[in-house]
C-alpha cells in the first residue's frame, strides 16, 4: 500500500507533538470559517501573555490586530510582523483618562504562558475555499503553514508544494497576513521560506542544534526540530526575521540556519569581549551567503544582550559604506532606529558624544586618521569592521627607512580605547595577517565556499582564460606578471612609490589602441555567440582604469552601435575627468539609476563597464558573467568574482573570463580558503572543471542513442532536423524500455548545464551534438513527463528558441509537420494524422498523455469516469508491454478511448448537463439496470435535483466530519426513494454519488472547460 499524503501529514503532526505542541483537527474545531485567526484561543491567550492589562487595553489590541488593513499583503505583513516582534501600542480610557499600554502577542521570556497549536485541514475562505495541509498556532495566530506532497507520488513534488502556497496568498491573502514563514516539503526536500521568497529562495535547515549537521540533504525532522523547538522558534520570529524595504519593493528575510547559529555565536563572543580584551572575533561567511543581512541580525540582537550598546559601523571605503548604510536603513523599522553617516571626524565625534547609548553610526577607517584624540571613553561602544581582513587593520611596525609607521588600528584603538571590536569578512584572513587577529581575535565561525554551494546560498565560479586572444607579446605578459607581484606585497609602503612607475607604464600597455580593440573584438564574440543567452544576459567586464574603461566603453560602441543601451560605465568621476565624460559617467543620482536598472532583470542595460565600483557588496543574482581586465589579487579578486556566485533559477555557476592572467593569483589566494575549499575549488578552469563533464555526458547520450544516424543535425535542412528531433524521440520512446528513455533525460539535462560553463571551448561539432540532444530531451520532458497541457505551437516555439540560443539557428523548425490543427483527442482529423505517422512510438506517447491529461481532469470532476478511463488506459498500456498488442494495435485501442471521451463530452452537451451535473448523473447511472428502469428525462430531472440538493446543503468541511456526512447519505437516501430507484443498484449508487460530492467539495475551484 502507498505511503499517502495523509500518512506523511500525521507523520509531521506527531513530530511536532513531540515537541509539545497540541494537535487540533480542523474540521472539528466549530468555527468561523472566514476568520483567518484561532479566535476561540486569541483572546484568552493575550490576557495570559499579558498579566494585569486592563480589558479595555486587550480588547483595543484585538481590534488593531483584526484591522490591519494597508494595501498588499506584503504592506499588511509588515504591520503585523511588527506586532509580532515588539507589541502593539493600544491607547484607552480608564476612569474617564487616556492610558497607553504595549499589548505582547508573545511573550518571548516565559514559553509556558503561550500556547502552541499544530492543527491539520483548517479550512479557510476567502476568494475561495481553501484548506492547508498543516498550520502552527501560536496564541490563535497561524504563524507558521506546511504545505506537504505524497512521497510517493511521482507527479507532485516540493515544487507543486511551492505553487500551491503561491496560489494560496491569492486565493486566501489574509490568512497570510498573520504568516511568519512557510514550509513545503514531499519528504526529500523540506524547504523553508516567507511570502516574498521565489523558490530558489526556499532554503533547507541543516541542524537542530547548531552544531551536528544534518548530511546529504536535510531531512523533514531536522528542519521542523530546529526551527518549531519552542525556545528557538521564538529566538526565529522575535530576532531572525525582518522586512528589507526598497522603494516599494518590500523583500522579507528569514536569516537560514547558518546566519542564526553564527549571529548567536557572534553576539556571545562580543558580550564575553566586553568583560575582557574587547577582541569579538572575526565572522567569516563567504561571500554571498547573506554577510551584510547577518550584521543586521547581529545588531539587532546585541541592543537587547547588551543594553543598547553605540555601534560604529566601520569600512574602508566611501561606496562600501553608502552600501552597507543602505542595507541598514532597509532595515531600520527591524532595528527600531534610524542609522547614521558620520560626514567628518568632528561628526563622527559629535554622534558618539550626544548619547550615552544607541545609535547605529557607519563610518570610513579614513576619518579616524584625521586626529589623534580619543572620539569617546565609553565601554559600550561596538565596532563592526566590514571586511576585516584588510591589511589597513595593522597596529605600528618599522618601515625600510626605520621610521615608525601607525597603523589604521592603533589610530582606531587610540580614539575609541574601550570599545569592543568584531570583525565580519566574507573572504578568509591570510595567514600571513598576524594584525587583523591581534585586532579582532579568532574566527567566530566559518561557512566556507564549500558549505554555501552545498547548501544553495551560492553558486560555484568557474574560470576561462582568453588571455592568448590579446596576442600580448611576451615582454608585455611579464610585466603584467610584475604588477601581481606588487599586488601581492598588499602596497605596504616601502612599494607604493614603485607601484606608481609600474602603474604607469600597465596604463600604457594594457590602454594600447590596438590592445583594446583585440579585447573588444573578443569580448563582443563570446559574448553573443556564448553568454548572450545564458539567462538574463546580464555581464560585468572589469577595466584596469578609468580611461581604460572610457575606451573599452567607447570601442564597444563603435562596434556595435546598436548597444547604446545595452551597456553603460559605472565608476567614480573626478574634477579634472575630460568634459566627455560627464555625460556618460553622470552623477550620484544617475549612478543609482544604472543600479536600479542592471538589477531589473527585464531591463536592456546587460552589460557594465567597472573600475573599482560594484566589485564588493552589489548583488545582481542573474549576473552569470565577469570580464577580467585587472590585475587583482587576494581578497579584492575573491570579492570580485563572487559577484558572479550569486543564486538564480537554474544558474548552474558564474563565468569568470580573464584576459590579464589571473589563474596564478587565484591559486595564491585560495591557500588562505578551508582544506575543502582547495580541493574543490583551488582549479576551477572550465578546461579542468566543466568540459570533462561536458565530454563524460556527451558520451552516455552517444551510448544511449547508439544505433540511431543522427549526423546530419549539423548540416541538414530545417525538413531534416526536425525529422531528427522525431526519430530521435521515436528511438528512446519504447515503452518496453522507459528506463532508458529516464536515464537519457537524467544525463541529458547534466550535458547541458556542462555545457552553459563551457561552451566557448567545445569544438563545433559537439556543440551541434549536444543541441541535438537537448533538443530531443526538451521534446521528451513536454510529451512524456507529468500530464499537464501542452501544445504543438508552444513546443515549436520551445525548440525553435533552443536552437537559436545553442547554435544561432535562424531557421524555422517545424516539429509534426503532418499535424495541421494541433494535439486535440476531440479533433477526428488529429486522431487519423496521428495514426499514420511512421514515428509509432512517439504517436503511443502523445496519445497516452493526452488521455492521461483528460484522466487527470476527471479525477477532480467525475469519480466514474476517471475511474473508467484510468482503468482502460492501465488495461491496453499492459496490454503492449506484455507483448499483446502491436504498435499500430494499441494506437487504435487508444484512438477508441479518444473517441469514447469525445463522445461522452458530445453527450453531456447534448444532454444540457453542467460539468457539475454529468459527474452525478454518471454516478446514477454507473449501475448498468438504471438507463432500462427510467427514460433520459428522468435521469436527467433527477440529476438536477440531486445536483441542487447538494450543493444548497453542502458546508464547509461536511466530508470531514461524520455527523455532515451521515446527513447527507440520508437525503441522497431519501432522493433515490422519491424517484423509486433500483434497490439492487442503490448502495453503489449511494456510494458512487458521496465520493462524486466530497471530489466535488475538493475541487470547487477547478473549472474545465
Amino acid at each position: 500500500m502507498a505511503y499517502t499524503e495523509a500518512n506523511y501529514e500525521n507523520a509531521v503532526i506527531q513530530l511536532i507533538e513531540q515537541l509539545g505542541y497540541t494537535h487540533v483537527h480542523g474540521p472539528d474545531v466549530v468555527r468561523d470559517y472566514t476568520d483567518p485567526l484561532y479566535s476561540e484561543v486569541l483572546e484568552g491567550a493575550l490576557i495570559a501573555v499579558n498579566p494585569g492589562a486592563p480589558q479595555a487595553a486587550i480588547n483595543e489590541a484585538l481590534f488593531k490586530l483584526r484591522n490591519i488593513e494597508n494595501g498588499k499583503l506584503e504592506q499588511r505583513n509588515i504591520i503585523f510582523t511588527d506586532y509580532l516582534q515588539n507589541g502593539i501600542e493600544v491607547a484607552y480610557f480608564h476612569n474617564g483618562e487616556q492610558k497607553y499600554e504595549r499589548v505582547h502577542l508573545i511573550d518571548y521570556d516565559h514559553i509556558d504562558r503561550n500556547s502552541f497549536i499544530v492543527a491539520n485541514q483548517w479550512t479557510f475562505q476567502e476568494h475561495s475555499e481553501k484548506r492547508p495541509d498543516v498550520v502552527i498556532f501560536v496564541n490563535g495566530l497561524p504563524l507558521v503553514v506546511i504545505e506537504l506532497k505524497s512521497p510517493s507520488r511521482e507527479e507532485t513534488d516540493a515544487s507543486e508544494a511551492y505553487r500551491q502556497l503561491r496560489n494560496y496568498m491569492l486565493e486566501i491573502p489574509s490568512f497570510f497576513v498573520y504568516n511568519a514563514f512557510c514550509v513545503m516539503s514531499d519528504m526529500a526536500e523540506t524547504r523553508v521560506g516567507t511570502i516574498t521568497s521565489g523558490e530558489d529562495r526556499f532554503m533547507q535547515w541543516k541542524t537542530v542544534d547548531g552544531e551536528t549537521e544534518s548530511t546529504a540533504f536535510a531531512d523533514f525532522n531536522v528542519l521542523f526540530e530546529g526551527m518549531l523547538e519552542k525556545q528557538r522558534f521564538f529566538d526565529i520570529l522575535r530576532n531572525f526575521i525582518c522586512f528589507s524595504r526598497d522603494n516599494g519593493n518590500d523583500a522579507k528575510i528569514l536569516a537560514g540556519y547558518h546566519q542564526f547559529y553564527a549571529v548567536r555565536k557572534a553576539v556571545v563572543s562580543t558580550v564575553n569581549a566586553t568583560q575582557t580584551d574587547g577582541r569579538g572575533g572575526v565572522f567569516w561567511h563567504t561571500q554571498g551567503s547573506g554577510k551584510s543581512l547577518s550584521m543586521v541580525f547581529y545588531a539587532h540582537l546585541l541592543q537587547q544582550e547588551l543594553n543598547s550598546p553605540t555601534i560604529v559601523v566601520l569600512t574602508d571605503r566611501n561606496d562600501l559604506d553608502d552600501q552597507l548604510y543602505g542595507q541598514f536603513s532597509k532595515c531600520q523599522e527591524f532595528l527600531r532606529q534610524i542609522p547614521q553617516q558620520a560626514s567628518s571626524r568632528e561628526n563622527l565625534k559629535e554622534l558618539l558624544t550626544n548619547r550615552e547609548a544607541n545609535g547605529i553610526i557607519f563610518t570610513t577607517m579614513q576619518k579616524f586618521e584625521e586626529s589623534g584624540s580619543a572620539l569617546s571613553q565609553r565601554r559600550n561602544i561596538v565596532v563592526m569592521a566590514d571586511e576585516a581582513h584588510r591589511g589597513q587593520y595593522g597596529f605600528e611596525k618599522i618601515n625600510e627607512d626605520g621610521k615608525i609607521h601607525i597603523g589604521t588600528a592603533r589610530i582606531i584603538r587610540d580614539s575609541l580605547p574601550n570599545a569592543t571590536f568584531i570583525g565580519f569578512t566574507g573572504t578568509p584572513i591570510s595567514q600571513k595577517d598576524r594584525n587583523t587577529r591581534e585586532v579582532f581575535g579568532d574566527y567566530i565561525d566559518i561557512y566556507d565556499m564549500t558549505q554555501a554551494v552545498k547548501d544553495g546560498a551560492t553558486r560555484p565560479v568557474f574560470y576561462e582564460s582568453r588571455v592568448i586572444h590579446l596576442n600580448l607579446d611576451q615582454n608585455i605578459l611579464k610585466r603584467i606578471d610584475a604588477e601581481y607581484e606588487l599586488l601581492a606585497q598588499n602596497a605596504e609602503a616601502h612599494a607604493i612609490e614603485k607601484s606608481k612607475k609600474e602603474l604607469g607604464q600597465m596604463e600604457s600597455i594594457l590602454g594600447a589602441p590596438q590592445t583594446i580593440e583585440a579585447l573588444c573584438n573578443d569580448i563582443v564574440d563570446h559574448y553573443e555567440n556564448y553568454r548572450a543567452q545564458e539567462l538574463t544576459g546580464k555581464a560585468m567586464i572589469v577595466a584596469y582604469s578609468r580611461p581604460i574603461a572610457m575606451d573599452i566603453y567607447r570601442k564597444l560602441l563603435e562596434m556595435r552601435p546598436e548597444w547604446n543601451e545595452k551597456i553603460a560605465v559605472v565608476m567614480t568621476s573626478g574634477n579634472d575627468d575630460p568634459e566627455e565624460w560627464r555625460s556618460i559617467i553622470g552623477n550620484k543620482s544617475r549612478k543609482d539609476e544604472l543600479a536600479r536598472k542592471f538589477k531589473d532583470n527585464d531591463d536592456p542595460l546587460k552589460i557594465a563597464i567597472v573600475v573599482d565600483m560594484w566589485l564588493t557588496g552589489f548583488d545582481v543574482p542573474s549576473l552569470a558573467t565577469m570580464y577580467v581586465y585587472k590585475p587583482m589579487s587576494g581578497h579584492n579578486l575573491m570579492q570580485a568574482i563572487a559577484r558572479v556566485n550569486r543564486v538564480f533559477k537554474n544558474k548552474e555557476g558564474g563565468l569568470v573570463v580573464d584576459y590579464v592572467g589571473i589563474a596564478s593569483a587565484l591559486k595564491q589566494a585560495m591557500n588562505d580558503y578551508s582544506k575543502r575549499d582547495q580541493s574543490n575549488y583551488g582549479d576551477t578552469d572550465i578546461g579542468k572543471a566543466a568540459l570533462p563533464k561536458f565530454q563524460e555526458k556527451l558520451e552516455v547520450c552517444r551510448d544511449l542513442f547508439h544505433g540511431f544516424d543522427y549526423a546530419n543535425f549539423m548540416d541538414g535542412t530545417d525538413l531534416e532536423r526536425s525529422q531528427l528531433i522525431i526519430g530521435g524521440m521515436n528511438f528512446l520512446s519504447d515503452p518496453k524500455d522507459p528506463k532508458k528513455k529516464e536515464l537519457f533525460i537524467k544525463e541529458g539535462l547534466l550535458l547541458r548545464q556542462a555545457l552553459s560553463l563551457c561552451r566557448s571551448i567545445v569544438p563545433h561539432s559537439e556543440r551541434y551534438e549536444a543541441a541535438f540532444f537537448e533538443a530531443v530531451r526538451t521534446m521528451l520532458t513536454r510529451i512524456t513527463s507529468n500530464p499537464k497541457h501542452f501544445s504543438l505551437k508552444e513546443i515549436n516555439e520551445r525548440i525553435n528558441e533552443l536552437l537559436k540560443q545553442s547554435i544561432k539557428s535562424d531557421g524555422v523548425i517545424n516539429l509534426f509537420a503532418d499535424i495541421k490543427e494541433g494535439f486535440s483527442l476531440f479533433d477526428p482529423k488529429f486522431l487519423e494524422e496521428i495514426s499514420k505517422m511512421k514515428e509509432k512510438n512517439v504517436a503511443i506517447e502523445i496519445l497516452k498523455k493526452l488521455i492521461a491529461e483528460q484522466v487527470s481532469v476527471y479525477r477532480h470532476t467525475n469519480v466514474v469516469k476517471s475511474e473508467l478511463f484510468s482503468e482502460k488506459l492501465q488495461r491496453a498500456m499492459n496490454a503492449y508491454l506484455n507483448g499483446m498488442l502491436t504498435n499500430e494495435e494499441v494506437i487504435e485501442e487508444l484512438k477508441k478511448m479518444a473517441a469514447e471521451i469525445a463522445a461522452a463530452v458530445d453527450c453531456s452537451n447534448q444532454l444540457g448537463l453542467s460539468v457539475e451535473e454529468i459527474a452525478f448523473y454518471d454516478a446514477l447511472t454507473k449501475p448498468q439496470a438504471v438507463k432500462d428502469f427510467y427514460d433520459n428525462d428522468q435521469l436527467v430531472a433527477i440529476t438536477k435535483e440531486l445536483t441542487e440538493m447538494l450543493r444548497s446543503n453542502r458546508t464547509v468541511d461536511w466530508q470531514k466530519k461524520e455527523t455532515a456526512r451521515a446527513k447527507m447519505r440520508s437525503m441522497v437516501k431519501r432522493l433515490l426513494k422519491k424517484y423509486k430507484y433500483p434497490p439492487e443498484g442503490q448502495e453503489e449508487a449511494l456510494e458512487t454519488v458521496i465520493s462524486q460530492c466530497e471530489m466535488w467539495t475538493d475541487n470547487t475551484e477547478l473549472v474545465i472547460g
